[in-house]
């Protein structure tokens, strides 16, 4: 653990190569973040964010990945400028994406498609709390069979009325808080079965004690611990799936 910690400390240290990105969906202007691979790329990673949108968070992550030598692309499914602070607003724009399930899935694929003009690695999709959620609603759906694995990480798990996971085509990995007071231990149970029911390639990992968005940086919820166990288990996952 001690070797993880200093490997985080070091790859916060070192600037990378970013840009913003503008593009567009049905008219409409997104804004995105590009972290160009150190080195020799490994592979790429299209990173989806949380409810509040994409912030600092989905940067100082996507610029870790860069450091490792992923290019990392950090897509915004809810607009330009859009970045919502108070609670309800972050409610109000989750909940227009959940009501609406292909547009979500054709701001995934949109993000998918402005990653690809900057990098023709193959990618792993990866999402923190609502991008969790919307990872797997991707992974569901079958609509992007090069993906080559997804990621999430203290994510919404249920599956809608009239999904399965029939049309999974790559492994899955999923970090969850056994604290987790939103998404409790019997939703992660469900998954593994439906996951199983596909015999998909999936790992779960249940870290004891950590809160939801245990992963975020100066949170009263973040742990340490599960932080860096399952960034650790990310890279694993990096390693495994993708082959430059």
């Amino acid at each position: 653990m001690k070797a993880i910690g200093l490997g985080l400390a070091l790859l916060m240290s070192f600037p990378v190569a970013a840009q913003q990105v503008i593009y567009q969906l049905d008219g409409k202007d997104y804004q995105g973040y590009f972290a160009k691979a150190q080195g020799t790329a490994k592979g790429s990673v299209l990173l989806i964010h949380d409810w509040d949108g994409l912030t600092e968070y989905e940067i100082k992550r996507a610029d870790m990945l860069a450091k490792l030598g992923y290019n990392t692309f950090a897509a915004d499914l809810y607009g330009k400028g859009n970045r919502p602070v108070e609670t309800q607003a972050k409610k109000e724009e989750t909940g227009k994406l959940y009501n609406d399930r292909d547009k979500m899935r054709r701001l995934i694929l949109a993000g998918i498609n402005e990653s690809k003009k900057l990098s023709q690695d193959e990618m792993v999709v990866m999402g923190y709390c609502f991008g969790g959620a919307a990872v797997l609603e991707l992974a569901r759906s079958g609509e992007a069979p090069a993906v080559k694995g997804y990621a999430t990480f203290h994510g919404g798990l249920t599956t809608p009325d009239g999904q399965n996971y029939n049309k999974l085509t790559a492994p899955i990995f999923v970090a969850h808080g056994g604290a987790d007071s939103g998404i409790p231990l019997t939703e992660v149970a469900e998954l593994g079965v439906q996951l199983e029911a596909v015999k998909a390639n999936y790992e779960i990992q249940i870290y004891s004690g950590a809160p939801h968005a245990f992963t975020v940086f100066g949170s009263e919820r973040y742990q340490e611990v599960a932080d860096k166990k399952s960034w650790h288990t990310l890279i694993d996952f990096l390693e495994q799936n993708l082959h430059p």
